[in-house]
């Protein structure tokens, strides 16, 4: 049975992200530059690119390669960190502000259709069941109750 439910839970998340990545193409991004743009614009002030590296659980190359596409298409702007001279600093433009937002809609639109067939009832008792499986994986959120 554990086969089972992981099996459908991929599947379910594949499908998920199949639609999501139909939805971001007229936005010219990839999954993982939507992911990159989330946490720079989800961020407090300035992102060193070593941060969001580790953020995004990848290594710094792959990083700039993602800020500099973001860069590029005027989402985001680098700047040197003026306590460390060697890093760089990344934040939002406005611009990455707003595709950000209709990069939140479009996910919401994906995440409902795929689970549409599910009533109110069962979206809920779903989000808090992978709300704790979620914590259960970080160490730290666990013991901090978030």
């Amino acid at each position: 049975m554990e086969n089972d439910l992981a099996d459908l839970f991929l599947k379910a998340a594949k499908r998920i992200r199949r639609h999501q990545v139909e939805r971001l193409a007229p936005l010219g991004l990839t999954p993982a530059q939507s992911r990159a743009l989330r946490v720079i614009v989800g961020t407090d002030g300035p992102l060193r690119m070593t941060d969001l590296a580790r953020r995004l659980d990848i290594v710094p190359r792959s990083a700039t390669t993602l800020v500099d596409a973001l860069e590029e298409d005027g989402l985001v702007t680098r700047e040197p960190d003026p306590a460390n001279r060697r890093s760089l600093l990344v934040r939002p433009t406005d611009e990455g502000r707003a595709v950000r937002a209709r990069i939140a809609g479009t996910r919401r639109e994906a995440a409902r259709e795929v689970l549409s067939p599910l009533s109110d009832a069962q979206r809920e008792t779903l989000r808090e069941l992978l709300t704790v499986v979620d914590a259960a994986a970080d160490p730290a959120r666990r013991l901090s109750g978030r």
